[in-house]
């Protein structure tokens, strides 16, 4: 027991879980602000502001940024698991891979790069992170192609594995090019085009 009367273990506790949570919070931020304004664009203070903390409390968490990056990222590949988790629901076959599709190529999550596909905002900067980071894009990213895959029972492992594999790339790609177009027709077309030619993959 401590001066006060309270087991020190308990304060320990408290402690670690009080630094848990603000490392989530950074983490959090992080995530939010590297998709939607981009990895190199966005700097620690930022990141920091963006979570109501200060600046030079960031090292008593990470060692680095590109730590801080992995990390987001895998914030950010998390959400979008478990949304293709929920999307799917009791869903089998070509009606789980269809709702997959069509919840992912929407305007909505075009506008909202911030809360949405961690591939697809921050894809083209991840292709030059550190070697961590990129193994855990590769994890990230087979684990979705398996969550896509799994509802293709139909189909020999391994086709239903490249389906998959064409199916997720292909999503990303039309999210990706859907932003980066200015005219607002095309950028619908895009996603249009993506979500018609896609489904009959599931079939």
């Amino acid at each position: 027991m401590n001066g006060k009367g309270r087991p020190k273990g308990n304060k320990m506790k408290k402690s670690r879980a009080e630094t848990a949570k603000t490392r989530k919070k950074i983490i959090d931020a992080a995530s939010r602000l590297f998709r939607r304004d981009g990895i190199h664009a966005t700097g620690l203070a930022e990141v920091m502001s963006e979570a109501g903390l200060t600046h030079g409390g960031f090292y008593r968490h990470f060692n680095s940024k590109e730590q801080l990056v992995t990390e987001a990222f895998c914030a950010g590949s998390d959400g979008l698991y478990h949304t293709v988790e929920a999307v799917v629901g009791n869903k089998t076959g070509k009606r789980a891979v269809k709702a997959i599709i069509d919840n992912y190529l929407t305007p909505r999550h075009k506008d909202n790069p911030g809360a949405g596909c961690a591939f697809a905002s921050m894809g083209a900067e991840l292709g030059r992170a550190d070697d961590n980071t990129r193994a855990a894009v590769s994890e990230d990213f087979l684990r979705l192609v398996d969550a896509i895959a799994k509802h293709m029972p139909e189909k020999k492992p391994s086709a239903a594995r490249a389906d998959a594999l064409f199916t997720l790339s292909a999503m990303v790609g039309a999210l990706t090019m859907s932003r980066a177009v200015n005219d607002p027709k095309l950028s619908a077309s895009i996603l249009a085009a993506a979500k018609d030619r896609l489904p009959p993959l599931a079939e």
